[in-house]
């Protein structure tokens, strides 16, 4: 089922109504709706399932930072009126749901990461990629994944396009180097939520040990690591993504 997205108070998201339980799933800094379908459809009539659109390309440039995405959840999760939320973040998404729960802990029913930032990423770099080379970016992109096929036309063509625009280019990078200086190894002992802790063990940008750190520095923690799997395991192996989050909000919830 295909959900519209809505835009009402200077947020853009899309909601499912379909339980009193609220799902919100934040994307990666090269994430959008479309890496959350197999979640949506599968949640989506049981959980109220939200994905805000982050808008790390509308904010001011000054305003640009993991903490001024941290900002906009907290304000639209404030608009919405949610009494708890089960937050769930793919690379920058993981890093925002961090600072979120470190900052609203009566807000969190529980936590679920995959393939976060926050404590290490090996991305493209803090220089612009090579722009126009198409190859190049269908390489980086296919990367990503365990299996290259993974990477559809569809998704190398947004992410060229995002490199080819230098103004979106810009705040790839300046997005990129605030989650570097946001470095969270000192204040994850501080997390008390449920957390779930999903990775791939071929993720090469944020690797498996990221992972396994992950699970030492937040104590109450469950670590999954999934055989053939890189950075995106909610795309990658979505039938063994959902059966352990559901199994994990099941517990929780």
């Amino acid at each position: 089922m295909d959900y519209p997205v809505i835009e009402e108070g200077g947020f853009k998201y899309i909601e499912t109504k379909g339980g009193t339980n609220n799902l919100l799933l934040l994307h990666g800094l090269f994430g959008a709706l479309s890496n959350f379908t197999e979640i949506l459809g599968h949640f989506g009539k049981s959980y109220n399932v939200v994905v805000p659109i982050l808008p790390i390309f509308e904010l001011p440039l000054l305003k640009l930072s993991v903490s001024g995405l941290v900002d906009h959840v907290t304000a639209f999760v404030e608009k919405k009126g949610y009494d708890k939320v089960h937050v769930l973040g793919n690379s920058l998404g993981g890093h925002i749901a961090l600072l979120y729960a470190l900052a609203h802990p009566e807000r969190i029913g529980s936590i679920t990461l995959t393939g976060s930032s926050g404590l290490f990423e090996s991305a493209m770099g803090s220089t612009f990629p090579k722009r126009g080379d198409y190859d190049y970016i269908k390489q980086k992109t296919e990367d990503t994944f365990y299996n290259p096929a993974v990477a559809s036309k569809e998704l190398v063509d947004e992410v060229f396009d995002i490199v080819n625009d230098r103004g979106k280019a810009v705040r790839v990078i300046a997005m990129a180097k605030s989650a570097i200086r946001h470095n969270l190894r000192e204040r994850l002992r501080a997390v008390k939520a449920p957390t779930l802790l999903i990775w791939g063990k071929e993720d090469q940008v944020t690797p498996a040990f990221v992972g396994e750190e992950f699970h030492q520095l937040i104590k109450n923690s469950t670590l999954v690591l999934l055989d053939k799997c890189g950075h995106a395991p909610m795309m990658e192996h979505p039938s063994l993504f959902n059966e352990h989050l559901e199994r994990f909000l099941g517990r929780v919830a």
